[in-house]
Formats: structure tokens, sequence, C-alpha cells
């Protein structure tokens, strides 16, 4: 009997798993039960008890599901909730996500109508209260809040209800299910952390465990396990516990052992390995593994035959919120079938192979994680290649793990999903969760999904869902009957190749199933033409009907090329479309793309027709001449579309033709010259198709020579010879086959040579290489050599760069060790004279370079040495020289080729550079090329003088003076000095210049005289001069600035300072005269006055600006006095030119005076008491009348001086005093308050305070917290003085450990955090019985340096950065630091804090 698509949701594993294809293992090792899942799977209890008989359900193996709901969920859903948590009520409705097409629909989401309708009815008539957990196996279980456990058989039928609203009311609502293998029995956790186990073949209860863990948690999980007698649990309180059942004299109990404890680290998920029926002798069960998930790591561990930890992995850093998954798959790696465990928590989903080594121990082996970008709440193995994974905004994402691959994506939002967030809070026991467990609690879902072989089922708030992978067949009609045909038919394929993933329902071998493929795939071919056609807008743009139909026919003719069925495209196919004329069309356009890439080489003749009819009718000549050149000759009608292509010059496609249909290799030739060759030989220019038809009829002779054929493909092997000898016939004829009186002899070549000379030749170069050892070749390359020279020799329709072309291609051929050909050497010396023909000067290069050319492919063994020497010399050619110097060694001779060439002139320092360095010169010829180039040095500092002092440094260091004594012009020498020591002074000289001195100071002299003013950038640059002769030379030229530069280097600084006062004094001089001399001039006079002032008054303050920068810099050095004795007589030449200017009319010139003279005060001021500078001023004569109006400014600018250091000194003082009172009330306040301890033990002893009752012991309490008994500190040496010292300052032991090391000493006092900020001592003791403890707070007596290093380790740690204490003096003592560096620039040694205010102009 069939069974309906949704009867077949369920159907057992042997018919949904589909393990990887291994050779190894048969079809029936393939039927393996899928693991159940980490968040509601059955773990196996098998309570097998020798006095009962084993429980046999009926039709456990198959679900019936006629009641189920045929449509499948691939839309959004509607909000889901947890069953008791009203927070998860408020979900929001959420968008659907389209399925890739590719895959297409692979998970089948149905209704299980009659067990959620049991679901309502038992909340609404019986208060069962809603569902919070599900489990399937044979049957399917469903837990309730009120406590009840429903089971429903295979037809979806209520067959037990289990437990009663007391029991409910007592233990709380059902927080975890289990049934075991042969579904006997049933577990059920409650949320007050009781357990029962029920008979499911008659309802009975047989155990009420409430002592198995912990009371006051919930139970998270329970699981049976392979055994039938052992299962576990996991509790809210984070720990797992491993249940034992016993039936002993008719008593049933239960042994209770802790496997982890939640102390150590919280579970939140717990897995058994369980084993499907056809691997239950795997060598893996007797270990009965469990997989547990904390909130940090993974453990593998081995309950069997004794407890052992297997594996423990952390988790990668992840979201706290993130909800920990496990799930067991058996899958089959490398021919052998192993488990696999994946995990994730977060985005990542990780997965371990676990192997049993021969050894007896467990391998386990780290496989390529998944990564997704969801945060994953449920985690299930639906076969052994895919995964079902539930994100945490309810999408459901179907994954290919070997591939990693996201087949489809569903939203789950409709089932309203059940949470168990109540359960992991616990509660119902009051909520004595940690809050981490809490936070992970509010996405947990784990007794919400629950798989088995093959199908998964989730609980909703009010409905069952049930889950499992699609056949192909369904997965194809789901695509079509949406009407997408091209997905389908990318589906289909897939799984003709084998490609697709998450394959049910192909069977048989590889043929048998491409088969059955292949006849599905026909089918929807058929079915997508007749769509097609039906569908075509019948009215409309004729652009809407091509877009139509270019969607569709393209797919149509790739899948039957693919699947070689080309009678089905051109006779069904091509038949139903031709009825429209726009699908005609575009079938024909969409053939010419699989022609050309060679998938289509015959096409039936009507369809032919066709072809050439619209690729016609359409001007798509282009196209038509592609598809031509790559179709079989057979199906053609040759004389029609040799007529159409020679009509519409489509000239590959008639060589085609002729070549293949007619091996007639000569005749295209014949019809291309036809074209080609009365353009040619009248001189016409050539249009753009000209000279593509050139082309190709170059390269089909170059095809043909070679034994390829054109355009495409070679040649048959017997045709070759024939082929060639053919061309080489046709190349050679003396006339045309319709030849007129006045055509040349030999017509074709001709052509050839006047279109291209230098390809033709090169066509036929690589024809020659070919031909050694064919004697008739070798007779027709002798007559076209002959020919070729015949007709360009003493020809004056070619240029020389054609004749010397084909010299040079017969000069490579004469060079040739096995040359056969013979060349009249009186040709070689008739092109000789006409490429040197001095009285020719147009084309110099060109006939140069042909000459050239021929040189160098061996030509010179063609000619006279002598006499080509003597014509070369004549026409100018120096390259041809070079190249005959070259040979006869005589590289002196080559540096005159340069320097008279006027083209290379350039390059001769690269050349002489690299003949210098190069190992493979002689001594004598390098000393002859060095000798050559001293006498031409005066002409090669002229043409490059950087260039030359390169090279000097590089090969000429001893020659230097003699270069020097050679050049006569002060000039060059000076360019020629100034770049040879510059490049010796930027980077690492090769070698030393002997007596350097003297070379820097004769630059110093030159540059005085012709660049003064890269006088000073030299001198402070280089320091290879000696300081007395640059003295002198300075002197010499009036060089006053940079004469103080040296003074000043040399320590005279009164000889410096008078020096750039000199220079000062001078320009003020020359202004107060432009001034004057300025006052009678006419407009025109005054406006070039003014220009020339104001010029003269820059470099004024050019120079005052220099002496103010020369006082800065010595000042430091100097006492009072010797301040003064620069200062004053600065400030007098100012003053004292303002007194020259006073009585002038230029306000400009006198405002710019008077503004460097209170810059000078203002710089002054640093170095001089303000006293002093105010009677030196009142000394002046220039303000000793008494007028107070012209001293007014510069007394005000000093008064405004002393306010603005006033206020920053109080200002300092005021920041000082507040961050002392800061930093000292923040100690006090560390110092004097009150401790805390964390807990009322010994953190070393692990002991109550008071350990004791009888006596009293001091114990120290410490600023983090910790407490400890005086004498365990002792034990630990935890001071930081000698023990015997009566105030010994104290650490604590646990935070110095931490970060130390345990027992190890503590590194610096004062740089510890660890220590506490104040220690406190306390003695315990009974004062009288029964009496409460009393603690007695004793201040420990600590010194004040201890406290103080302590609190202000604390307090900087508050501030969070430098204090303005810190800051002030650090600015104090000058001292650039990395701490002031916000503050204040990096700054030299000797900085100080100029305090002047900015200075003040005169209106």
């Amino acid at each position: 009997m069939s069974q309906s698509p949704d009867s077949r949701s369920l159907l057992s594993a042997s018919s949904q798993l589909n393990l990887m294809e291994v050779e190894s293992i048969d079809d029936k090792e393939f039927d393996i039960p899928q693991v159940d899942t980490p968040p509601t799977l059955e773990s196996i209890l098998s309570q097998m008890e020798e006095e009962e008989d084993p429980f046999v359900l009926e039709d456990t193996c198959l679900l019936n599901t006629d009641n189920m709901d045929a449509q499948s969920y691939d839309t959004s859903s509607l909000a889901s909730s947890d069953s008791g948590d009203p927070a998860h009520l408020k979900r929001k409705r959420r968008t659907l996500d389209q399925n890739a097409a590719v895959h297409g629909s692979v998970l089948r989401l149905s209704l299980l109508k009659g067990i959620s309708a049991q679901i309502v009815a038992a909340a609404d008539k019986v208060d069962a209260g809603l569902p919070t957990a599900i489990a399937m196996s044979g049957v399917i279980a469903v837990g309730t809040s009120h406590g009840l456990a429903l089971v429903f058989d295979t037809n979806q039928a209520l067959r037990l209800c289990l437990g009663s609203k007391t029991t409910g009311a007592e233990f709380g609502a059902v927080s975890a299910l289990s049934i075991n293998h042969d579904c006997s029995r049933l577990l059920c956790g409650f949320a007050k952390g009781q357990i029962t186990m029920w008979d499911l073949a008659n309802g009975k209860l047989l155990r009420t465990i409430t002592d198995a863990h912990p009371p006051g948690t919930a139970i998270l999980h329970v699981k049976f396990t392979d055994d039938p007698t052992l299962a576990v649990c996991n509790d809210s309180g984070g720990s797992v516990f491993e249940l034992t059942f016993r039936r002993v004299m008719g008593m049933r109990s239960c042994d209770s052992r802790c496997l982890f404890s939640g102390s150590k680290g919280e579970v939140c998920c717990i897995e058994p390995l369980r084993t499907p029926p056809d691997f239950r002798d795997h060598p893996i069960t007797c270990y009965s593994l469990l997989a547990m998930a904390s909130l940090t790591k993974i453990l593998i561990i081995g309950l069997k035959p004794s407890l052992n930890v297997w594996m423990t992995l952390p988790y990668t850093k992840s979201d706290p919120s993130s909800v920990p998954q496990l799930a067991w798959q058996f899958v089959p790696v490398q021919k052998t079938v192993n488990p696999m465990l994946a995990f994730c928590k977060g985005d990542s989903v990780h997965f371990l192979l676990v192997k049993k080594e021969e050894t007896g121990t467990i391998h386990v082996i780290k496989q390529r994680q998944l990564q997704l970008s969801c945060d994953i709440i449920s985690l299930n193995w639906i076969n052994s290649c895919s995964l079902v994974l539930l994100d945490s905004h309810e999408k459901l994402h179907v994954v290919d793990r070997p591939t990693q691959d996201v087949l489809e994506t569903l939203d789950l939002e409709q089932v309203q999903l059940v949470y168990n967030s109540r359960h992991f809070k616990s509660l119902a026991t009051g909520g004595n969760v940690s809050q981490a467990l809490a936070l992970v609690g509010e996405k947990a879902c784990y007794q919400s999904l629950s798989s088995y072989a093959g199908q998964i089922v989730c609980l909703g708030t009010k409905s069952a869902h049930i889950m499992s992978l699609r056949n192909w067949k369904e997965r194809l009609d789901c695509l079509l009957k949406q009407e997408h045909f091209t997905e389908a038919l990318s589906l289909a394929w897939s799984f003709h190749e084998g490609t697709a993933k998450a394959v049910v329902g192909l069977h048989g071998d590889s043929q048998r199933r491409k088969a059955v493929i292949s006849d599905k795939m026909v089918e929807i071919l058929l079915h997508f033409t007749e769509y097609a056609v039906k569908k075509c807008p019948e009215q409309g743009k004729l652009q809407v009907m091509e877009q139509h139909f270019q969607e569709v026919v393209p797919v149509l003719v790739d899948y039957c090329l693919l699947l070689q069925k080309a009678d089905l495209l051109f006779n069904q196919l091509y038949s139903r479309l031709v009825e429209n004329m726009v699908a005609k069309g575009v079938f024909l356009e969409s053939l010419e793309s699989y022609i050309v890439a060679n998938r289509l080489g015959h096409i039936t003749t009507p369809v032919m027709k066709d072809l050439l009819a619209h690729y016609h009718d359409n001007g798509m000549m282009n196209s038509l001449e592609r598809c031509i050149v790559h179709l079989d000759v057979t199906s053609l009608d040759i004389q029609q579309v040799v007529q159409v292509c020679w009509n519409n010059q489509l000239y590959d496609a008639v060589i085609y033709i002729f070549n293949r249909g007619m091996n007639d290799y000569s005749s295209p030739m014949e019809k291309l010259f036809s074209v080609i060759g009365p353009r040619v030989r009248e001189g016409r220019s050539l249009t753009g198709d000209d000279v593509v038809m050139g082309n190709k009829l170059l390269v089909y002779i170059s095809c043909c020579l070679a034994g390829r054929a054109y355009p495409i493909g070679d040649i048959p092997e017997d045709l070759v010879a024939q082929v060639k000898y053919q061309v080489f016939e046709f190349l050679i004829r003396l006339h045309s086959g319709d030849s007129s009186q006045k055509e040349e002899v030999f017509p074709f070549i001709h052509t050839l040579l006047h279109f291209d000379t230098r390809e033709f030749l090169n066509v036929l170069a690589m024809t020659f290489d070919d031909v050694q050892n064919d004697k008739q070749a070798l007779e027709y390359q002798q007559r076209i050599v002959d020919i070729l020279l015949q007709v360009m020799v003493d020809n004056p329709d070619f240029t020389p760069s054609q004749v010397g072309g084909l010299f040079t291609f017969l000069a490579r051929q004469l060079a040739k060790p096995n040359n056969t050909l013979f060349v009249n050497r009186n040709l070689f010396d008739q092109v000789l004279e006409f490429l040197c023909c001095p009285d020719d000067d147009s084309r110099h290069t060109e006939r140069q370079q042909v000459l050239l050319e021929l040189l160098q492919v061996g030509g010179v063994v063609q000619f006279n040495e002598e006499r080509l020497f003597t014509l070369a010399e004549k026409a100018k050619f120096y390259q041809i020289c070079e190249f005959l110097y070259e040979q006869k060694h005589l590289y002196d001779r080559i540096v005159d080729c340069y320097l008279q060439d006027p083209l290379r002139k350039a390059e001769i320092f690269s050349y002489i550079h690299n003949l210098m360095s190069m190992p493979g010169y002689s001594s004598e010829e390098k000393l002859k090329v060095k000798e050559k180039v001293l006498q031409h040095m005066q002409e090669l500092v002229s043409l490059d003088p950087v260039k030359l002092a390169d090279l000097v440094g590089w090969h000429f260091t001893e020659e230097v003076q003699t270069i020097i004594s050679e050049l006569q012009d002060d000039i060059l020498l000076f360019q020629f000095l100034h770049c040879l020591l510059e490049s010796q002074e930027g980077s690492q000289p090769v070698s030393r210049l002997p007596l350097e001195s003297e070379l820097y100071e004769l630059l110093l002299d030159l540059m005085c005289r012709f660049e003064p003013q890269e006088l000073l950038k030299f001198l402070h640059t280089s320091q290879h001069y000696r300081l007395e002769e640059a003295i002198q030379i300075t002197e010499k030229y009036h060089c006053n600035e940079a004469k103080a530069y040296l003074l000043e280097k040399k320590g005279d600084i009164p000889g410096a300072f008078a020096g750039l006062m000199q220079t000062l004094k001078e320009r003020l001089d020359v202004l107060a005269a432009e001034m004057s001399g300025g006052i009678g001039g006419g407009v025109d006079g005054r406006d070039e006055e003014e220009a020339d002032g104001e010029f003269t008054l820059t470099t004024v303050k050019s120079s005052l600006n220099q002496m103010i920068l020369f006082c800065h810099r010595n000042c430091q050095n100097l006492d009072q006095e010797q301040r003064k004795d620069l200062w004053f007589p600065l400030l007098d030449t100012m003053m004292a030119s303002q007194k020259e200017v006073m009585g002038l009319s230029d306000k400009h010139i006198s405002d710019g005076l008077k503004e460097m003279t209170l810059k000078v005060l203002n710089c002054m001021s640093s170095f001089i008491s303000l006293p002093a500078i105010i009677q030196q001023i009142l000394q002046d004569p220039v303000y000793g009348r008494g007028k107070l109006a012209e001293i007014q400014g510069l007394i005000l600018g000093m008064l405004d001086t002393f306010t603005y250091e006033q206020t920053l000194l109080e200002t300092t003082t005021n920041l000082l005093n507040h961050d002392l009172h800061w930093s000292l009330a923040h100690l006090r306040s560390a110092v004097t308050r009150g401790l805390h301890p964390r807990q009322d033990c010994c953190n070393i002893c692990l002991q109550h305070y008071k350990r004791k009752q009888d006596t009293s012991e001091e114990i120290i309490v410490f600023s983090c917290g910790h407490l400890y008994h005086l004498q365990c500190l002792q034990q630990k040496d935890c001071g930081w003085g000698v023990a015997s010292e009566p105030q010994q300052p104290w650490r604590c032991y646990k935070c110095s450990s931490s970060h130390g090391g345990r027992g190890g000493a503590c590194s610096e006092p004062n740089r510890s955090r660890s220590a506490s900020l104040a220690q406190t001592r306390f003695s315990s003791g009974h004062h009288e019985k029964g009496a409460e403890t009393h603690r007695k707070k004793v201040v420990a007596v600590a010194t004040l340096d201890v406290q103080q290093e302590l609190s202000w380790d604390h307090l900087r740690g508050l501030y969070r950065g430098p204090s303005r204490l810190s800051i002030l003096s650090e600015v104090s003592h000058g001292q650039s630091s990395e701490k002031a560096g916000f503050l204040l620039p990096v700054q030299p040694e000797n900085f100080h804090l100029k305090l002047a205010p900015p200075p003040l102009f005169e209106e």
C-alpha cells in the first residue's frame, strides 16, 4: 500500500539516513537510527529484570501520520513562547528567508494535528497545563506544566496520561523527558527536583526518586544510556549525577553518584552516546561515553568500565548568554564508521571525531569547524551529513557538514516554540541559581526539540510539528509546483552528477540513478517548453517577448546538450518552439555559444537552413562565420554557404569550407589575393578591412606551412606535405591567373612584401626552421630566396628598412650551422653602399638601426671590415663604429663614439662605470679608458657634473688633483667640486679622497665667490674643513655671518658677536640711507624707494633674529656681566637706529624698528634683570630728555610682564596646595577606613577564624577582603621585612600568589597592587560560655612610609594620569619626558619657561 508524503515523514532509519558512500559498507549499514539531539534526546534505559518479560509496543518502527497536516511550512510563523515564562510570549513577527535555488526545499515541516489537538484539549478539559517538554522514540511523550505526561502512539492517538494534578502540585512542571530504546520505560524530571519512572506498557509508576541530587534544584536533563540500568541527570545547580537502577527481592531502588559538581563549573547540557542497532557491536560502546557542556568547556567522559575523563576542551570566546549544545552521530570517515560529537556555543559549530585505538584508549580528533552568522540555540543531526540548527531568531538552518553549505532556511515563529527558561532559573524552588546559568536559560529550549530516525519533532505552546528530509522527487515537484523550472533543472542536474546535498530516495548504482534522473529531466524539459509557449505574452512589445524566451530557450538547449539528447532538442523542442517566430529566433541565436564552445558540432539540415536564413536576414554575419568554422561540414550545403560567405566577406568561413569540405588550400589564397592585390600594387592606402584581410592571409600561409588548420585545428597528417608544396607553388608563380600586361613578375610575393615585409619574412623564417630534412622543401626555400633578392635589390619601391629587413633575414639563415642557402656576397656589398650613403641624410637613424641589426645577426662575416668601418665613419653611424670597436676591444675609442654621437652623449657615464666595474676587461683596457676620460674631462664636466662626480667618486679618486689642475674654468671647477663633495657627504663614500681638507677649503673659497647664499648651509652640513683656514677664507671675502658661525664654533663669542653686530649695523645704515635719500624724489621714485626699504627692513629683521638666537644659545654659559655685554650693545644699536629715523615720515619703517626693539627687550628679559634693563633705557640719550611718552610703551610692557609673572606664581601655588590637600585627604581616608572580610575563614588553612574556642589568636584582614591567621601568614613568610621586627608589614598571600606564583616572594613593595592599603589585626576569643564571640579591632602599627607608598599607588590608579604637581616639577627642572609630552613639545636640554606677555605695539 502506498503511503502519502506525510506518512513517510516518520519512516524508520533505514529509509531516512543517507550516509556517505563507502565501499566497505553495504546498504544495510546505512540504516542507522539518528542519534538523539542535545536538547530533548532520549537516553536508552533497558530495565530488563529477569522476573519480567520485555515489553514490545505495537508498530513502534512506523508512526502513522495520516492525521498530519500535509502542508509544509516554508513561510514565517507566529510568536513562540516559553510555556511558563510570559517574556517569551512577546516575540516579534519576522519575515521569510528565500530558499536557495540550487538546493530547493530540503526540509518538510508538518503539523501533527492529532497530537496538537489533544494537547489543547488536555489543557482545556483536564487542566493539564501548557506543554513543557517532548521526547520521541517509537512513541511521542509530551510533558505539561501541571506535572502530567501524555504518551501518543504511531497513529497520534493518546495512549497514556501519566501522573495527576496532585503529583503536579507536589513535583511541579515536567522539565525533562526520556524514553528508552525499546519504548518500555519513560523517565520524567520535574521542576522541583523529583524524577519518576513509568512503565509504558501499562502506565504503572515504577519509581519516584527524590534524593538523587541536592534538594532545591530543578531537573534540567534526564537521559537513558545504552545500559538498561544506567541513566544520567543534570540539575539547575550545574551538577551531573549517574543513576543506577536496581531491583533486589522485588524492591526497586536507585543509587546516585555525582559525576560533576556544579561548584567546579555549571553544566547545562549533557548527551550520552546512543548506539544505533546496526552498531551495537561497535568497540566504542563498552565505554558508555557521556558528553557534558558547562558554561566554559566541553568534557567527554567514560562511565565504564570505570569513570574516566577522555577529553576537556575550553570554548573560544563567546557571548555569555549563548546556549551550549551537544549532539552525537555515527558518521563514515575513511571507510570506517565512528561517532562524531557536534558542539557549539554561539555562532561556531565544532566537530570532534572519537576513535578507539588498538591500545584501548579513546582518541579525539578535532575536525573543521562550521562558522555561522547567528546565535545557535538548538543543534540536531538529521543524517550523517546534515545538521538542523535553530538560531535565536527562531530561524531553522539545514547545513551540510562536509561542504558547510546552508541548504535551506525556514522560519519557526509559527510553531510558538516552548522555552525552558523557568527551569533554568529554578523558579519552582525559589530561583536559587547563579546569574550565569539564568542568563543562558533565557534562550534554552533543550526539551522542545527531539530527534529520532531522521526526523525531528518540535514542541509549541499549542501544537507539535515534525521535520524530515524530502526525497529527491518531492524536492523537484515543489519547485515545479511553483513554476521554478530553471531551478528544478539545476537541482535535477546536481542529482545526476552526484553533487546534490541531503539526497534521499535514490537507490541503485550510478548508471541506474542517472537513467532515472535523466528521464525525469526530459519530462521537465518538455513541460518547461509547453509552459514557455503558453505563457508567452500575446500582445505587447517585441522586446518583452524576446526577454521571455531568452530566459527559457538557453536553459533548454544547455540541459539537452548536457544530457546528450540532441534529437530531443531538434525534433521535439524545436518543432514546438518554431510555432512562435520570436522563440524560433531566440533558439537559433542561442545555438552560437554552444557551437563556438564545441559542445554542438552537428545540426540537422532543416535547422541549418533556418540558421543561415535567420543570421543573414538579421545581419549577424560575424556570428554566422564563428558558427560555420566550428560545425561539421557534412551538415552544410557547401554551395549555398560559400556563396553567402563570399558575398558577405566571411573569409574565415570560406577558407574553412574549402579546406575541410574540398581539401583545397590554394583557392582561398587566390580569392584573397584577387581582393587585396590590386590595391597594394597600385599604392593606394589600405582601409582597416584591407589590413585585416592581409593579416588573415599571412596567418593562413603560416598555418598551412606549419601543418596547422585555419582558423582552428590541425591539418590531417597525410595532407601536411601536400599542403605545404601547394602553398610554395602558389607563392613562386610567375603570374596570377587573371594577369594583365602591366602585372609584375611574382605578383604574390610582391604583394606580401609591400603589405608587411617584416611579418612575411617572419613567416618564411618559421617555415625554413621546419624543412631541414625535406629535400623538395629546401629547393622551394632556395627558390623563394632568389626571388626575394630579384624583387627587392635595386628596387626603389622598397625602403632601406625593408631592404635591411631582407638581408637581416638572410644573415640569420646564413649564420645557422646547417645552412643550405646560397647568396652572392656582392649583394651584401651593394646593400652596404645603399645603407651607408653619406649624401642621403633622410632616415639616418633607420638606416643605422637596420645595418646594426644586420651585423648583430651575423652579417659582419659577409662584409669587408675596413670598408665597413670607413663607410660607417663617413655616414656618422657611431653605433656601428662602437660595434666594430667592441669586437676589436678598442674600448677607449668607444668613448669618442659616445662623445661624438649627439643622441647618446648622456649615456657615456653609464658606459664608463659599467666598463670599469665589470671583471671581464683587462687592466690595460681599463687604463686606456681612464686616460681617455681624463683627456675629455672639461667636456664631461660641461655635460653633467653630477654624474661625473659620481663616476670620479667610484673610479678616479686618485686622479682628483689631476682633474682639478686640468679644469681651467673656475665655474666648472666649482660645479665639479660641489657635486663631488656633496656626494661624499650624502652617502657612505667608496674610498676617501686624498687631501680632503684642502678640497673642502677650495670649495669654500669658490662658494664665497659664486654662491655666498649657500655658505652657511654648507658650513652646517660639512665637517671636513679646518676651522682656522675657513675663518681666514670667510674673512677674506667679508662673509660676516659665516665668519660669526665659525668663531662661535671655535668658542670666540665676542668675536662672533662683533661680526654679527657689524652686519646688523651695515644693514641699518643702508636702511637709514634709503630713508633719507627717498624724501625728495617724485612719485615713481618714492614707490621704488619704498620697495627697496621694505626689502632692506626684511634683511634687518633676518639679521636681528640671527643675533637673538645667537644670544640665546650662548647666554646659558655666561655670567651676568657677560650677558650684559651681549644684550646691551644690541639694545643700544636698535635704539640708535630709532633715533636716526625719528624725524622721517615713513611710519611703516619706524614701526618696524620699534617692533624689533620690543622683541629684543622681551627676549633679553629672560637673562637680564628688569631694573638693569630700565636703567639702561633711561641712560640712553635718546630718552634722556625726560619725555615719558617716548618710553611709556617700554615701561608698560615691562609692568605687564611683572603682572603676568606674579599671576602665574600665585596660580601655581594654588595648584600645588590643592594637589597636596587632595592627596593627603585621600591618603587619610584610605588608611583609616574600616575593613569588611569576604568570608569568616582563613584563606590559607580554610578554617574558621576562631579555630580554638578556648584561646584567642590574632588575625589579619587586608583591604582586599581576605582574612588570615597570624600564624598561617608567618608560616607562609608573607612579610615584607624581617620576621623579628615588631612593626612587620604584611602582604596578602592569596593576591600575591595569583600574581607572582604561590609561595614566591613578592616583587618590589612599591609596585605591588595586591598589598593591603591598611593592615588590621583582630583578636578573637570567648569571654563567657555561650556568649557571642566579639572581635576586637587593633590597628597594626605600620610605618608611615609603607602606608604612604601603598595609598599613593592606589590613588594614582584612581587619578589615571600625571598630577599637576609632577607636570610643574618637570617643567621647572626643564626636563623633557614622556609624561609631560602631552603638555609641552619636545624641548632641548636647556629649556626655560619664557614668562613674558606678548609684545605691545604703539598705535
